[in-house]
């Protein structure tokens, strides 16, 4: 027995002489503190007008907030803070160019703006007596429309005149008042007639006057007015050819929005935010009008001849007892893409249930439409680039009126394609196990720039590629994250760069293939340089069903290593946060280096729904959240045991939002691989998060309640048997404190007493206060330092 008491001793010995000997030069008060003690770091850059000027986002000068500072290509060293004044001349509200970017409209107050690009020289087109919007260049040049007041109008530049081409008003429609008697006042009417002959000839007099005038008017109509019965239409444009306007019209739903009350409010009395609504809620309807201008007659655009309208998602044959009805989807459509000579015109779509993408060409006549592509998703529509109707994405024509372009999944990566209008040909421009971000054609319409990550899912590289496809030439080189915005004159990139543990700086380079980017940049202040960041290894393991898992690794000097692990969840769900760049996530990361510091070994996972790495990844979450997004981060502690001599009983976990949702989940699922775990801002109920974010994943509440059941972590809480640290801020919008409130009544039924949570008054979903991060941060610390290393 003594015998093996010294030997159950010696490890607890090791363990407390590790600790000892475990110091960091961080403490979490230090990382914890304003960032601006990192630094200065550069973002939004872009440029003037004339090339020879990078304006970017920079806080030089310690002020509360980034401010526009600008550096001039001749003196790349001068960095310099944009004066209120410069601020002001350089606004160029509501831009619009014409085709070859040699005018430019912009508005300034209410007055229309004409700017010479080559001269710099701008002219007051009109000055608007109201608010006014969407000024654009008509297919001629010499006309431009903007909205103003519900209709549309069209300024002439030549004649210097303005017409209105449009009559919507948001009023109902007058009723037609010769059939509005009542049948008492008609009968009254007729009795008068028959005994009074005077009265009944001076009606008939009155009734031939006005035939008179009508015939004297040559049968004129009078002035066509579309009525949109106390609705306001929004979207309004013109067809560069002046044929047609189109708008659209919203129902917004009812639903009922949740209330967050206010504790800390300056005016000392609790007041309530009004916030969301939950998810499974009506969602706001919409029809896109089109108004002819030709015929004086407004029309809708018809979905109920799209291929697939009526189709059902497989998951109903979860619910055979139920009863499901075939009938049209709703849909939510985008704003017309016209062509640039205004003869064609294409509309996105996007099924309300989240199963569909249509593209389809407008009869503008009669408002039917043609399919020209169909992306169908039994999990959900998304990926880089590709919208849904009014969420945006790549989407728009080729300056030969021919072929449009857009982004797809198709493969299972989100790729661009061209697509030939007149015989509905489909050209993949790209293609491989790789993702496309953010194309636009170059000045002359002959080229695409493009950002993807060819390279490797965690390195973002800049391109350019013929416009029809073809090779594609990688202009940047440096590894990590470039983010490019291209001089005007093409010449240059100016580049926002980062690396894994080096945070982002502006960088100088020519529009070249192997050209040499120049730093024009160094933010990191003296204090941040002292440390020596760690730079982690980015790996891959095998997870329970084969897939290959990627996820950051950060490993302590042996002479300090502990035996424990942390797990850390990035939030969000999708996004990628295994890569080469500096994250956004940098308080963790600093977290990380002071955790290895140590002793402990940290891993960070891309897990399942996590983006940069295709369709498949993007919806391996679909229906069970809490399912392959968990089974991977036992699969990565697995991977620590066999690899990195972890001991599997010293693993905790922590994360934020998706995060905190995830450590829940661990500990309630997973209780045999983490012993403890921080769960902050976490979801604890889905049917109680937002609509647009959730039914995408679990549907709804409504129709599909086993996706709610099996992926809320508040069902699973008496599976709790670690050690749990639970953060929430009071006024968070986003994931409500409601959340954790109804998770802690549940804890306490079930008399679990190894929970405890932590409560911040004044902050949202994403804190602010380096106070509020230095405590959550300290407690979680705590939390690993007392479960994971001591007895």
């Amino acid at each position: 027995m003594k015998i093996q008491r010294k030997l159950l001793f010696l490890p607890l010995l090791c363990i407390a002489f590790l600790q000892a000997q475990a110091q960091s030069t961080l403490s979490v008060e230090h990382i914890m503190r304003d960032p601006l003690w990192m630094g200065t770091f550069p973002s939004s850059a872009s440029w003037s007008d004339d090339s020879q000027t990078i304006y970017f986002r920079y806080n030089q000068a310690h002020d509360p907030a980034d401010s526009l500072y600008k550096l001039a290509l001749s003196k790349k060293g001068d960095i310099s803070k944009l004066s209120w004044a410069e601020m002001r001349a350089n606004e160029r509200s509501g831009e619009e160019f014409n085709s070859d970017k040699s005018l430019r409209l912009y508005q300034k107050d209410k007055k229309l703006m004409l700017e010479v690009m080559a001269t710099g020289i701008s002219t007051t087109l009109i000055e608007w007596p109201e608010n006014f919007s969407n000024a654009k260049f008509m297919a001629n040049e010499n006309e431009i429309s903007f909205a103003s007041k519900n209709n549309l109008y069209v300024f002439n530049r030549t004649s210097k005149t303005t017409r209105k081409v449009t009559n919507i008003s948001t009023e109902s429609k007058p009723k037609d008042k010769s059939n509005t008697k009542d049948e008492k006042v008609a009968w009254l009417e007729s009795e008068n007639l028959e005994l009074l002959d005077v009265v009944k000839e001076r009606k008939e007099n009155d009734k031939m006057r006005r035939e008179y005038r009508e015939a004297f008017r040559d049968a004129e109509e009078e002035e066509f007015t579309y009525y949109t019965e106390g609705k306001s239409p929004v979207n309004l444009q013109l067809s560069p050819d002046g044929n047609y306007a189109t708008f659209s019209i919203y129902t917004s739903s009812s639903n009922k929005n949740t209330i967050v009350p206010d504790y800390v409010d300056a005016s000392g009395y609790t007041t309530d935010l009004n916030t969301r609504s939950k998810v499974g809620t009506t969602p706001t309807k919409m029809e896109v009008g089109i108004y002819d201008l030709q015929r004086d007659t407004v029309y809708f655009i018809s979905t109920s001849d799209l291929p697939g309208i009526k189709d059902l998602p497989d998951y109903v044959t979860d619910y055979p007892d139920k009863t499901w009805e075939e009938k049209e989807r709703d849909v939510m459509i985008s704003s017309p893409y016209f062509s640039p000579d205004g003869t064609k015109a294409i509309v996105n779509i996007g099924s309300a249930d989240n199963k569909d993408r249509w593209i389809a060409a407008i009869d503008l006549q009669t408002g039917k439409l043609n399919t020209l592509d169909r992306q169908r998703d039994e999990a959900w529509i998304a990926g880089p680039g590709i919208g849904r109707s009014f969420f945006g994405g790549t989407l728009g024509w080729l300056p030969d009126n021919k072929h449009i372009y857009f982004q797809s999944e198709e493969t299972g990566y989100s790729h661009l394609y061209l697509l030939d209008m007149t015989n509905g040909e489909k050209k993949a421009l790209t293609s491989g196990k790789y993702e496309v971000f953010d194309p636009f054609l170059s000045k002359d319409k002959k080229s695409w720039y493009l950002t993807t990550s060819e390279v490797d899912p965690g390195e973002r590289h800049f391109y350019k590629m013929p416009v029809m496809g073809g090779k594609m030439e990688k202009l940047t080189s440096m590894t990590g994250n470039n983010e490019v915005s291209l001089s005007p004159d093409e010449k240059k990139l100016a580049i926002i760069y980062s690396y894994s543990n080096k945070p982002a700086e502006l960088y100088l380079q020519d529009n070249k293939v192997g050209a040499k980017a120049e730093q024009l940049t160094s933010g990191q202040s003296e204090e941040f340089k002292a440390y020596n960041w760690k730079d982690p290894e980015i790996v891959r393991f095998t997870a329970e069903d084969g897939a290959q898992v990627p996820a950051r690794l950060y490993t302590p000097d042996p002479a300090k290593k502990n035996g424990a692990a942390i797990v850390f969840v990035h939030g969000a769900g999708y996004l990628q946060n295994v890569h080469k760049w500096w994250s956004s996530y940098f308080r963790e990361y600093m977290f990380h280096n002071l955790l290895t510091d140590l002793g402990y070994t940290v891993l960070d996972i891309d897990y399942r729904g996590s983006a940069g790495y295709g369709r498949d990844w993007r919806t391996g979450i679909y229906r069970h959240m809490g399912g392959k997004d968990l089974s991977d981060q036992v699969d990565g502690v697995k991977y620590l045991v066999a690899n990195h001599g972890v001991d599997p009983e010293r693993v905790g976990l922590y994360g934020g939002s998706y995060g905190g949702f995830i450590t829940l989940m661990a500990l309630f699922n997973a209780s045999e691989t983490f012993k403890s775990g921080a769960a902050l801002r976490s979801v604890t109920d889905w049917a109680h998060y937002n609509h647009g974010y959730t039914a995408n994943i679990l549907n709804t509440p409504e129709e599909d309640p086993i996706a709610y059941r099996r992926s809320s972590p508040i069902y699973f809480a008496e599976g709790l048997k670690g050690n749990l640290l639970m953060a929430h801020g009071m006024v968070d919008v986003n994931v409500h404190f409601q959340d954790v409130v109804r998770l802690s009544q549940r804890f306490i039924e079930l008399g679990k007493d190894n929970w405890e949570m932590s409560i911040y008054p004044v902050e949202d979903h994403g804190f602010v206060e380096p106070s509020s991060w230095t405590d959550e941060y300290k407690r979680i610390l705590k939390l690993f330092n007392s479960t994971l290393l001591e007895e």
